[in-house]
């Protein structure tokens, strides 16, 4: 055994000591009473602090001030530093650390975005709060037939759905679609709250000129800016190990611009495990990369969003602005990889390209006209379908939910 191999196996034992302490402390805590009107926020297992659980965050300090020091956000060691310069107001934990373990194990609420490790037990009395984070488009769950997710087999994936589904006891529904959905891929069987996402909230609350003229000049620096958003999905079965996928732009930066006019400026939204792997150089005056602004706010700047299977689509569609979907892998990614809950082609509701070329072409018509024509109809009809439950007050109602709790 050499020297790195030592060293390793001296840190996974350091690391499972750690562990099995922690457990072993949560094991204790949990026997105890819940602190009333304690709440632990969570998006995305720690990574930063954005999406619905922060919507309901601040719509809860919002509404009730006097329990700001007990409402908290666990993020990741890694993240804590960035974070809590990032915000400065918001009670942030090390996840995993002994007072996070402390006050996730006597919390009133969670309120998480994704699933919580399944080896980590939840005081009986704590009230789950399931957000989610997305429309679905892809298979979810169970509905899952193949997994290709590195280190784990298609049936576990299941079983900790379903064991991971069994411990909420309300669930977040964007829209019937999502929840007809959710019920089956998910084996849930508890509350539904059937109230459209907090985080589309500020899409109907500050979807106004004077609002976006101020986003715009303080993310690209022009309030006249034309902005072009790309926020492409990650797939699945192109990686280089666990936890590390690529990613390579479908097209030219060069060409892209050459189809657009001088005053477009591109903001790529990568999903935040490719983040690191697009090129831009030659193009920083003209391409923004932005992994960690908030996507709401990105949305409401944008006057066209390009995506392919991602669902995003469902969110940006409370704008009824034009979309192009860029799917230059339809047939491996519908049929192999993750497939699709509805018939793609005939469904979204813009143009659907499959090579540079016509991509090109379609970035020239809409150059030329500000839309897409022809796709008013679709974008409304889309608008009814996922977005009819949205009326920008779901934190709201997430907030009144706790507040009847502890009546």
């Amino acid at each position: 055994m050499n020297g790195k191999q030592i060293k390793d196996k001296l840190i996974s034992g350091i690391k499972l000591a750690i562990r099995t302490g922690l457990i072993a402390l949560n094991d204790g805590f949990i026997c105890m009473p819940v602190k009333k009107h304690e709440i632990m926020f969570e998006s995305f297992n720690g990574k930063d602090i954005n999406d619905n659980p922060a919507a309901i965050y601040f719509e809860w300090i919002k509404q009730h001030p006097e329990y700001a020091k007990h409402a908290y956000f666990g993020v990741k060691a890694a993240n804590y530093k960035e974070l809590h310069k990032q915000y400065p107001n918001v009670q942030i934990l090390r996840r995993f650390f002994p007072r996070w373990v402390w006050h996730v194990a006597r919390a009133d609420f969670w309120v998480f975005n994704s699933r919580f490790p399944k080896w980590w037990k939840k005081n009986k009395r704590t009230t789950y709060i399931q957000t989610w984070h997305g429309t679905p488009l892809k298979k979810l769950g169970v509905d899952i037939e193949h997994v290709s997710i590195p280190g784990i087999s298609t049936q576990q994936y299941h079983d900790d759905f379903k064991k991971a589904a069994s411990r909420w006891k309300y669930l977040i529904m964007p829209n019937q679609y999502s929840e007809d959905i959710f019920d089956r891929a998910f084996d849930f069987k508890n509350v539904p709250l059937q109230i459209g996402y907090p985080r589309n909230d500020v899409l109907y609350q500050q979807n106004n000129a004077k609002t976006i003229s101020e986003l715009k000049k303080r993310i690209v620096g022009n309030p006249r800016q034309k902005v072009i958003l790309y926020a492409p999905t990650w797939r699945d079965d192109d990686y280089q190990k666990k936890g590390s996928y690529n990613f390579e732009l479908p097209f030219s930066l060069k060409s892209f611009f050459d189809h657009v006019g001088d005053n477009t400026k591109l903001i790529i939204r990568p999903h935040y495990l490719i983040k690191d792997r697009i090129d831009i150089a030659g193009y920083e005056d003209r391409v923004q990369i932005e992994a960690d602004c908030d996507i709401s706010e990105l949305y409401l700047i944008s006057d066209l969003l390009i995506t392919d299977y991602s669902s995003v689509m469902f969110d940006y569609a409370s704008l009824k602005r034009p979309m192009l979907f860029y799917a230059y892998d339809l047939k491996h990614y519908q049929n192999e990889l993750r497939g699709f809950y509805f018939d793609f082609k005939k469904d979204v509701p813009g143009p659907i390209v499959e090579d540079q070329d016509s991509f090109y072409n379609e970035l020239s018509h809409f150059n030329e006209d500000g839309k897409f024509i022809g796709y008013d109809q679709k974008i409304e009809d889309f608008y009814n379908k996922f977005c009819s439950w949205e009326h920008g007050d779901a934190s709201a109602k997430v907030v009144k939910v706790m507040e009847d709790k502890n009546e």
